[in-house]
Formats: C-alpha cells, sequence, structure tokens
C-alpha cells in the first residue's frame, strides 16, 4: 500500500512514515515520530514528541500520542515514548513520553485506550489492555497483559496492576493490585478474582480453583503478607503458573498490595 497524506496534514521535517501509512486532514506528525507499516492517523490526530510507533496503530481524531511530561522533575533531553502494534488510541487520548533523558514510556501490543484516557510518563504497558474512557495512569505505572481498567478509575502513581487483574469503573486505586484479582471502591479493595476475564482468556476450570485458592489464601484467612506467601510457598499447586506469578508480584511489590 502507498503512503496516503491528506494535503492539510503537517508532516515535519525528519519525520519516518513507513509503508501503507495514512494521515488524515489537519493531523500532525513531529519531526522527531516515526509511524510504522499500516498506522493510520484520523483528522485532527496529533503524534509528536521522540515517538516511535510500530505497526497497524490507529489514533483518532483528537488523540495527543508522545506529548512532553507533566512531571515537574523535566530538566530536558530526549525522553521518549515506544508503542507496539496494533495498538487503538480513541477519541482526546493522550500518552506522555518519559521524563529523564534517555528513558522511554512503554506500550506493548494490542492494546485498546478508549476516549479521553490517560497514560503519564514512564508507565509500561503490556500488551491487550482495555482502558476504558476517562480512566488515567499516574506516572510510572506498571500495567501487566490483559488488564481492564473501568470507567473513570484511577491508578495512582508508581502502582502495578497485575496480568489479567481488573480495576473497576470509578476505582481509586492506590496500591497493587495483584494477578487476576478484581479491585473496586475508594480506596480500591480486591473483592475476588478476575473469573470472567480468565474464563475469556481460556482459562480451564481447574486454573480458575487454583486463582480461587490463591485469592482465599491472601485475602480470607486472616494472614499477614509474610504468612500467606510461606502459605502459598508450601500449597500443593505452588509450581502452578498463577501461584509462580502471583509470588513474584508480590515479591516486587514497593506500594503494598490493595
Amino acid at each position: 500500500m502507498a503512503t496516503r497524506i491528506h494535503p492539510t496534514a503537517i508532516i515535519e521535517p525528519g519525520a519516518t512514515l513507513d509503508e501503507g501509512v495514512c494521515v488524515g486532514a489537519y493531523a500532525y506528525v513531529g519531526p522527531e515520530a516515526k509511524l510504522g507499516a499500516g498506522t493510520v492517523l484520523h483528522h485532527h490526530a496529533c503524534v509528536e514528541g521522540f515517538t516511535e510507533m510500530g505497526p497497524g496503530n490507529e489514533v483518532f481524531p483528537f488523540a495527543l500520542i508522545g506529548s512532553k511530561t507533566h512531571d515537574l522533575k523535566y530538566e530536558g533531553g530526549r525522553p521518549g515514548l515506544r508503542v507496539g502494534a496494533r495498538n487503538v488510541f480513541r477519541e482526546y487520548v493522550t500518552v506522555h513520553v518519559a521524563t529523564q533523558d534517555g528513558q522511554f514510556t512503554l506500550l506493548g501490543d494490542d492494546n485498546v485506550l478508549l476516549a479521553y484516557s490517560h497514560v503519564a510518563h514512564d508507565c509500561v504497558v503490556g500488551h491487550q489492555l482495555v482502558m476504558s474512557s476517562h480512566a488515567a495512569f499516574g506516572g510510572h505505572v506498571i500495567a501487566g497483559d490483559q488488564v481492564v481498567v473501568g470507567w473513570n478509575a484511577g491508578i495512582h502513581q508508581f502502582c502495578r496492576l497485575g496480568s489479567h487483574s481488573m480495576a473497576g469503573a470509578c476505582a481509586k486505586v492506590v496500591q497493587d493490585v495483584p494477578p487476576f484479582m478484581i479491585a473496586d471502591g475508594n480506596p480500591a479493595e480486591v473483592r475476588t478474582i478476575n473469573k470472567v476475564g480468565l474464563e475469556r482468556r481460556g482459562f480451564k476450570p481447574e486454573d480458575i480453583e487454583v486463582a480461587r485458592a490463591v485469592y482465599k489464601v491472601l485475602y480470607r484467612e486472616g494472614l499477614n503478607r509474610r504468612q500467606a506467601v510461606e502459605r502459598l510457598r508450601a500449597h500443593p499447586h505452588a509450581a502452578h503458573p498463577l501461584v509462580v506469578d502471583m509470588l513474584a508480584f508480590v515479591s516486587e511489590s514497593q506500594r503494598g498490595l490493595a
């Protein structure tokens, strides 16, 4: 496919557009931006900053990808943003570059960010995130794979969302949400396992029972974090991937578990 650029679009000198890129009316591509093959910028979309986008991304009207960090510690340099393949950025989404020179905000593949959502500086997002309208990640948030973030949820800076987890609508997340758990409320608390999400991702009933057992150890047996970890390490299913992932996540938690 040939690259198509609307005559009213602005492509700054230095920008790189791979084969098949489509840039709509009044869209803007900054001088340090790189758009991968087949990427589509709809009318009035903007990609700027030191931003590299992989193939097949789609940026809808009035989204701003690669804007300058909000972080007041910014001191110049060339921080950037790296985006994988086949991501969708709906209307008015904002994604910021990192803060420090040589650092990057990172997004993986097949993520869907709905209207007005925001990913701040230095976040690390895995694959297949679904981020609902008006939700926001503070700086340095880490989200695993196949995470779901509900409408208007706010994720505090430096928090982590484990793979297959979910933050409910309007949740105020101020601590880490472990893998395959649902957190909801203000402040957000873990309510149960993300059973529907696991089923949709192809987990078997026996896997879901292991997830439920992990939840009970962490949240229903009155154990502190150290005791719960010891119990999980001694669990009959300690070698199961879900248990292994949970133990690794807990061991790396700095803000504590929701």
